[in-house]
């Protein structure tokens, strides 16, 4: 009976004895451990746990030491092929007062944290493009009078060295109409058709390859259903990242476009069964720290001739396809991570 109630637990539930063995593990607990319950009961915390974090076997010691409930957060849990965050909670079960047995829960926090990052994140993006959107309006409306105007005097001018004058007025008024339309950001809805990610990658690729002498590899996932996107937009908003490397790389390193198929990701508040991911991971000097929680910001940089928009219009246009993107960086190793949702046509974001 109790131990039909534990497998329906959603977390994982462990028991120690004495001895720090596992006398009991529940359904949970072999997902989380990903690996049987036939073959970790009867194995010691110490080879449980021996390439995780070392507070989990600190802990488990104090426990029984100490014969007190023990409480401890974001812990790294290794497993076979990566390592995952998890919440630790022992506690103590006494018999004849002395410490008889361990019951130790953990609980998956990975997902839980992304999920806030990515909301922090969402929230962040919107409020900065509202307020750029709104300035970009305001701009607009004067250039527009200042560029007719400009234009009306050309017509009355006879004198042609001071026609040069206005036809300049006319083409930095045309220059800063371009910028206002980029702070703007996509003004399209996207034309979403079944599409293969792997044509909009390998034609990035091209585009990338024939403009700079960097080694652009690529490491894809054959097995990845087509999905419902606007083809030109995601290969402008992938090729704004894909420059962006190049540009960090300033000609010497490598590039690879990667791909791999997930399966119930979180984007946003909204869960999908599949969704693809894709990586432009490039080996350069990586990004610094204080500009990483402000890249996809309009107008930042880390360029002195860059315009800091080529990251936002990517993010944006991917926020059209239900998408997100992700970056992690330090010296050697960038990675852009794209987020897309596997929908069907006949789908839409409140199925």
């Amino acid at each position: 009976m109790y131990k039909r109630i534990l497998d329906h637990l959603n977390g994982a539930i462990l028991l120690f004895d004495r001895d720090l063995s596992l006398t009991y593990l529940n359904s949970a607990g072999e997902i989380l451990l990903a690996d049987s319950s036939r073959h970790l009961v009867g194995l010691s915390a110490n080879e449980i746990f021996k390439s995780s974090d070392p507070a989990l076997l600190l802990n488990l010691q104090q426990c029984l030491t100490m014969a007190e409930p023990l409480l401890d957060r974001e812990l790294i849990l290794d497993r076979m092929t990566h390592s995952i965050t998890i919440n630790f909670s022992a506690t103590p079960l006494l018999k004849d007062e002395q410490v008889d047995e361990i019951l130790v829960e953990l609980q998956q926090v990975d997902n839980h944290l992304r999920i806030s990052k990515e909301e922090r994140l969402l929230t962040q993006q919107n409020t900065a493009r509202m307020l750029v959107r709104g300035l970009a309006h305001e701009i607009k409306n004067p250039l527009g009078g200042l560029r007719g105007a400009a234009q009306l005097l050309d017509l009355e001018l006879r004198d042609q060295d001071l026609k040069e004058y206005t036809r300049i007025i006319i083409a930095e008024s045309d220059r800063l109409q371009g910028l206002m339309d980029k702070m703007l950001g996509p003004n399209k809805l996207p034309n979403k058709k079944a599409i293969n990610i792997h044509e909009v990658l390998e034609r990035v690729r091209q585009l990338v390859q024939a403009e700079s002498n960097l080694t652009i590899k690529s490491d894809y996932d054959p097995s990845i259903p087509d999905i419902y996107a606007d083809k030109d937009q995601l290969i402008q908003a992938i090729l704004n990242i894909a420059k962006n490397a190049v540009q960090a790389l300033n000609g010497e390193g490598d590039i690879l476009i990667k791909t791999r198929i997930h399966r119930q990701v979180t984007i946003g508040r909204k869960r999908y069964k599949l969704a693809v991911k894709c990586d432009i991971i490039d080996n350069g000097p990586g990004i610094d720290a204080d500009m990483m929680n402000q890249i996809f910001y309009p107008m930042i940089t880390g360029r002195a001739d860059g315009t800091g928009l080529g990251l936002s219009i990517a993010q944006a246009l991917i926020n059209q396809h239900n998408g997100l993107i992700e970056c992690t960086s330090e010296p050697g190793n960038t990675v852009f991570s794209i987020f897309l949702p596997i929908i069907s046509q006949g789908e839409t974001d409140n199925d």
